[in-house]
């Protein structure tokens, strides 16, 4: 079923259409067009359209889709969960935008500058997707050009590890979250417990290494009313001889309690160094505390960064 659909939809509706997968600053700059008009709307997919299409390229997301929702809303947009089928997907692009316009009463659709949609969409420039549109009775813009800003482009940087350039593109830190399981209890017996974090989407996880991190366990109301500075861990734990896949371990400094089936929501900061395997657990304990105190030596030169994270946590 289709999220936010009403009974008779609205008219002169201003609409976009795409994944919006961490909704980024590329995509700030459609948004920031469709606000300029009363009533809009995102029109995004239950799943990758790349899932259905070709699922072998189908990639690990940048953001949840709770997460989506919430950046959607506060950037002042109402999303439309369509739901993407192999029906949908051979759709033609007059074919998506008499849907548009019929089932959602839109008079206006925006275009990012490298965004396409319809099964002929990727053959398409923008023109011809204007003479689509004033065929349908719908005026057509394009959002204004920011280059090298793109899903992708911020997938690729999430998956080396660079996360200052992450962060850039995608105007505030590369999130994670999911459900904290039960893990083996090493950190605990090593002086540093760790929340085990299970996401609950196609996370796309961050190279292997040990992370500056904000951490926001899940309050009581569903919502992450409160951040700690962490020290995340992405890894096989090579000091151990590990052959699993790679663990999410955040140690959450200042936290006490139990979070073990709560959510629990990362924002990543800075890298600290790759994966280590160490000679003993001696010596994993000292690098640990080394990595504790980078940690927080990192809030104490951007407190900023903790009080504008907080925010956003205020608002969602």
């Amino acid at each position: 079923m289709e999220s936010n659909h009403e009974n008779s939809p609205k008219t002169g509706r201003a609409v976009t259409v795409g994944t919006f997968d961490g909704v980024h600053r590329g995509h700030a700059e459609v948004l920031a067009c469709l606000r300029r008009h009363p009533d809009c709307a995102a029109v995004t997919f239950d799943r990758h359209p790349l899932e259905i299409v070709c699922p072998e390229k189908a990639p690990e997301l940048l953001c949840s889709p709770r997460r989506k929702r919430e950046l959607l809303e506060q950037a002042g947009v109402e999303e439309i969960i369509f739901p993407f089928t192999r029906e949908s997907a051979s759709m033609s692009a007059a074919d998506f935008m008499r849907l548009l316009r019929d089932r959602y009463g839109a008079s206006h659709v925006v275009i990012g500058y490298d965004n396409t949609f319809g099964s002929d969409g990727r053959h398409l420039t923008f023109a011809q997707y204007a003479e689509l549109g004033r065929g349908l009775g719908l005026t057509v813009e394009e959002a204004p050009v920011l280059p090298g800003i793109s899903s992708s482009a911020i997938r690729k940087a999430v998956a080396a590890g660079d996360i200052d350039r992450a962060n850039s593109m995608l105007g505030r830190p590369f999130e994670m979250e999911g459900t904290v399981e039960h893990g083996h209890a090493l950190g605990r017996d090593l002086g540093f417990p760790t929340a085990n974090l299970r996401p609950g989407y196609r996370a796309l996880l961050p190279a292997a290494g040990v992370y500056v991190a904000e951490a926001f366990p899940e309050g009581p109301e569903g919502d992450f009313p409160k951040g700690f500075p962490a020290v995340v861990n992405i890894g096989v734990r090579p000091t151990l001889g590990d052959k699993n896949a790679p663990l999410v371990e955040a140690h959450i400094i200042g936290f006490s309690g139990d979070l073990y089936g709560r959510g629990l929501r990362l924002h990543f900061l800075r890298r600290l160094r790759d994966e280590q395997k160490f000679p003993d657990l001696d010596a994993l304990k000292e690098a640990i505390s080394r990595d504790q105190e980078a940690a927080i030596a990192y809030f104490s030169r951007h407190p900023q960064e903790a009080a504008i994270n907080q925010q956003s946590k205020t608002q969602s």
